[in-house]
């Protein structure tokens, strides 16, 4: 078939064999037969070839270099599958002959338009790293170009070259920190975890610990107290907290939503993040994502347990409102078992222990030896860790050696013996009560547990103790080895103590051990015999022997095995293993000085030219004006601008302000200094004119795109200004409910007013009506949870309000272009309530002027972007003739009704509230009473929601 001249013959036979690849199966003797048809001209066929071919090019070398000619023509295939399939198979023939073209081959698909052959790029570079390290310096340069790269497809790929080939190059990262942060909600999933993963490393070179204080400069210590007994007195710092990197807060925010990601390692990415990076008070917000995991395969369950098991050593608080989340079901194995037994026994506390406890109870009775004996452990643990439940749970250990089954009495006597060890002298009783079960416990460590306790703790049980010997002594030649050597240390011990009882035992113990076959304990018994029993010349040692048998033991300290694995970065290998892995790149120490945050700065570009006073021109198909106040010269960089769709905080938006600032008066005088060429000088009197014809502009909407590596700056006109809304909304939504608030009733409406304190925020008129019998007192909100870039300025305090009374106060809330419900807590002098408010989409955005003519220009202008642009067509023949129709558009969204000669065409512009993207609304009415919708925006969501919302609104 692969020999035949069909194309459907060979497609058919390319299929089995990528099938049989699929299933295992060795397909490498068809090498020759395949490598024949990599120059076929059907895709289909090529597509499949060059899939054997990568995955064979390693094994055939000799016959894959034969066809090194027809994969550099595939290079510069039209088709960008071919020409990224082709540098995959070029990248996989490894052979030091042709690394010239492969690096050849990478720096041009590194400038290829296809971002999906960029990725291979990416990809293909350590390949060619690991055949041959010496080309480092040529790859980095390509890595560094990649970097720069703005696609979403190529940011993780190239970010995993980056990490393989110069990891140490964090200087590469520095301009495109800001860039990778934004990007990152929008890069696919392996990406995302590749990204985060390099993110938090940098992270922890370039800002300082979050969780550390401060002194305050110039300031002195205050006194703090005295100690009584010594008269020594204390000082403390006074201290004041670290304020972080806007940097480091803008990574913590890009990353959270990342939380709701279906992919388990995005989430466990960014649980890691937070665990290293975040101030303790925000690594809380990780844990229901990492609880949410915990319903998924058992191999996903194991990897998270292993890193809450971690976590929560050092932040136990984070999971103790899921503790139910770590009961153990009897379906889960026996590993999963044991790591939430760690889970319980690490968020054990005076409030929760009992629950905990009777939990384990019920696990005792478990048929899974291995699970009952983690479980006693854990038991062991729980009193160790709180000294409250110490004796409840030495009784509930000592009502299990009655327990029918021997490993759970066993695994009880040696957790007893460690638990006797912190307060041996107030449990006499229960050193008595297990001397009595000597007899009939046989598993060897637990024998070995009660005779040493017996012996360490002889003084308080002497009648006991010389008859335990005897016992033993009777029974020694039968023993298990390690059941010996405690009887060799108990016949010691009680001999220094009580020698009149137990001398002649001790020596023929000793007599017995002298013979026996293992040599580990000849050699004990030898050992004391010259210590304990004086003679002439090992008298000097005998003196020392109470010293070093009867010597006091520090109690063991039962400890978590997850303790120390923090040191490992979270979700690694080498943290799985609790052994550094090959490849494992350590996790950095904070800096004790913070880095200059300057590094990260991008520059702008210098100029933004006022609409009509400057030679702007049109350029590509976009239809964007492009800067031209400032011509460069051919060897200097073009500047890079970011786009960000988030609202800035404060801090940044003031710091961005200082620059936009700088950066305008430095291309006011470039492009002054060109103009002194061609005309005369302008005067003081005339600059500072045009800065105010510039300023009086208003210019509100600045959109920055990058096509092509060149800048386009797209400005609105100048009669693009917010207008008064043309429809106030009047519908009301129900915030509380009456009997829900206990007599509140709260409603809310979107007022569609500018909110005074910040144009970005929607107006929420809110309204109350006290329906009780008393007044309601202190109505304010509390504890906002907001998404990720929403903002919120809360109404007035209202003191009192009276029975039967209602007021009305107003509220504003940015946020951030979505129709996500912003959640807080309404509270009382007595009461909270948690209620939330969602808007609808109309009520995202505030109306803008437009001319018709200025109407078309944008809507052009924003057609061949990535808008959002749907058609739709909706009955009217049931429309009221006396409602007016652009009423019912004006009705479902803020927007502003743009002049129009056309009696059968309305058109409608706005802007969104936080991003300042226009939207623009086009109606056309048909004589057959249709009407066919068309909404042009950037927000595809925004656009696609709006859609439906005004369809919905002209059909009623």
């Amino acid at each position: 078939m692969l020999d035949s001249n069909k194309d459907s013959l060979k497609l058919e036979a390319m299929k089995r064999i990528v099938a049989m690849m699929a299933r295992g199966k060795n397909a490498s003797d068809l090498f020759p037969a395949v490598v024949k048809n990599v120059a076929c001209k059907n895709i289909e066929v090529k597509k499949l070839v060059y899939v054997y071919l990568v995955r064979y090019a390693e094994e055939q070398q000799d016959l894959a270099l034969l066809s090194i000619s027809t994969f550099q023509r595939g290079l510069k295939d039209p088709n960008q599958l071919i020409r990224a399939s082709a540098l995959r198979v070029l990248s996989s023939i490894r052979v030091t002959i042709i690394i010239p073209i492969m690096m050849l081959a990478i720096k041009d698909a590194a400038s290829d338009m296809s971002p999906y052959v960029r990725k291979t790029a990416a990809h293909a570079i350590p390949k060619l790293y690991s055949l041959d390290p010496e080309q480092k310096e040529p790859l980095i340069e390509v890595i560094e170009k990649l970097l720069a790269d703005k696609t979403t497809l190529v940011a993780g790929s190239v970010v995993m070259a980056f990490e393989g080939v110069c990891p140490e190059r964090i200087d590469l990262i520095h301009k495109n920190y800001r860039k990778l942060c934004n990007l990152l909600i929008d890069v696919e999933e392996w990406g995302q975890v590749v990204i985060i993963n390099m993110l938090t490393r940098y992270a922890r070179t370039q800002f300082l610990n979050p969780n550390e204080v401060l002194l305050e400069e110039g300031e002195e210590k205050e006194f703090y107290g005295s100690d009584e007994e010594e008269g020594k007195e204390e000082k403390v710092e006074k201290k004041k907290p670290y304020v972080m990197d806007p940097d480091h807060r803008l990574l913590l925010r890009n990353t959270k939503p990342l939380l709701q990601s279906r992919n388990a390692a995005v989430v466990m990415a960014v649980a890691q993040l937070y665990f290293h990076l975040a101030p303790k008070a925000e690594v809380g917000v990780t844990a229901k994502a990492l609880v949410r995991l915990l319903r998924s395969h058992s191999e996903v369950q194991f990897v998270v347990l292993q890193n809450v098991a971690t976590m929560s050593i050092k932040r136990k608080g984070m999971f103790e409102t899921y503790l139910k989340s770590f009961y153990i079901r009897s379906t889960d194995p026996t590993q999963i078992k044991v790591l939430k037994l760690e889970v319980l026994t690490n968020l054990a506390t005076e409030t929760s222990i009992s629950i905990i406890l009777r939990e384990f109870q019920t696990y005792i009775k478990s048929m899974d030896k291995d699970f009952v004996a983690a479980t006693i452990q854990a038991i062991g643990r729980c009193a160790t860790n709180i000294g409250e439940v110490r004796d409840t749970c030495l009784n509930g250990l000592v009502q299990l050696l009655s327990n029918r089954d021997e490993l759970v009495v066993a695994e009880s006597v040696v957790v007893i013996k460690k638990l006797l060890q912190m307060q041996p002298e107030q449990h006499s009783d229960i050193i008595k009560h297990m001397a009595k079960l000597i007899e009939n416990i046989q598993v060897p460590m637990a024998r070995a547990s009660i005779l040493w306790l017996i012996g360490e703790y002889c003084e308080h049980v002497p009648k006991i103790a010389p008859d335990v010997l005897r016992k033993m002594a009777k029974s020694f030649t039968s023993e298990e080895d390690i059941v010996k050597l405690q009887i060799l240390n108990l016949a010691a011990k009680l001999y220094l103590t009580n020698s009149k009882q137990t001398k002649l035992l001790t020596q023929y113990v000793l007599n017995l051990a002298k013979y026996d076959q293992n040599y580990d304990i000849r050699d004990r018994a030898r050992f004391i015999r010259q210590l304990i029993v004086p003679t002439d010349k090992g008298g000097a040692l005998s003196k020392y022997a109470k010293k070093l048998f009867l010597a006091l033991k520090p109690a063991p300290i039962l400890e978590s095995p997850f303790k120390d694995r923090d040191h490992f970065q979270l979700g690694s290998l080498s943290h799985l293993l609790n052994v550094k892995a090959g490849g494992y790149q350590e996790l950095p120490d904070w800096p004790e000085t913070a880095p200059d945050p300057s590094v990260r700065n991008v520059e702008v570009m210098d100029a933004v030219c006022c609409h009509g006073n400057c030679n702007s021109k049109r350029v590509g198909f976009l239809g964007w004006r492009r800067v031209s106040c400032g011509e460069r010269s051919s060897g200097e960089e073009r500047r890079t601008a970011k786009k960000t769709t988030e609202p800035r905080s404060e801090s940044e938006s003031e710091e961005e302000g200082k620059e936009s600032s700088s950066e305008s008066s430095e291309s006011e005088s470039e492009s002054e200094t060109e103009s002194k060429e061609e005309s005369e000088p302008d005067t003081e009197a005339k600059r500072n004119a045009k800065k105010k014809v510039g300023v009086s502009n208003g210019l509100e909407l600045l959109k920055l795109f990058w096509h092509s590596r060149v800048l386009f700056v797209c400005i609105l006109p100048c009669s693009a200004q917010t207008i008064s809304p043309t429809f106030s909304s009047l519908k009301t939504y129900e915030l509380l409910h009456r009997l829900t608030g206990e007599g509140l009733a709260v409603g809310y409406c979107f007022g569609r007013q500018p909110f005074v304190r910040d144009p970005h925020m929607v107006t929420v008129q809110i309204q109350f009506t006290n329906h009780m019998d008393t007044e309601a007192r202190n109505l304010r909100v509390r504890e906002p949870r907001l998404q990720s870039g929403m903002r919120i300025k809360e109404f007035p305090e209202i003191e009192v309000l009276p029975p039967g009374e209602t007021v009305t106060t107003v509220m504003g809330i940015d946020f951030c272009d979505s129709t996500q419900a912003a959640n807080f807590q309404l509270c009382t002098h007595t009461r909270k309530f948690c209620v939330s408010i969602q808007p609808p989409v109309g009520e995202l955005m505030a109306p803008v002027f437009m001319l018709e003519n200025e109407f078309k220009k944008e809507q052009g202008e924003l057609q061949p972007l990535w808008s959002h642009v749907v058609e739709r067509s909706v009955g009217l023949n049931h429309c009221p003739p006396s409602v007016p129709f652009s009423r019912k558009v004006t009705a479902a969204a803020n927007v502003g009704q743009v002049p129009c000669g056309s009696d059968q065409e309305y058109r409608f512009a706005g802007k969104t509230m936080t991003s300042n993207s226009l939207v623009l609304v086009t109606v056309i009415t048909k004589r057959d009473r249709t009407a066919q919708l068309t909404v042009n925006c950037e927000k595809m969501v925004i656009g696609t929601m709006l859609v439906k919302d005004i369809l919905h609104a002209l059909s009623q």
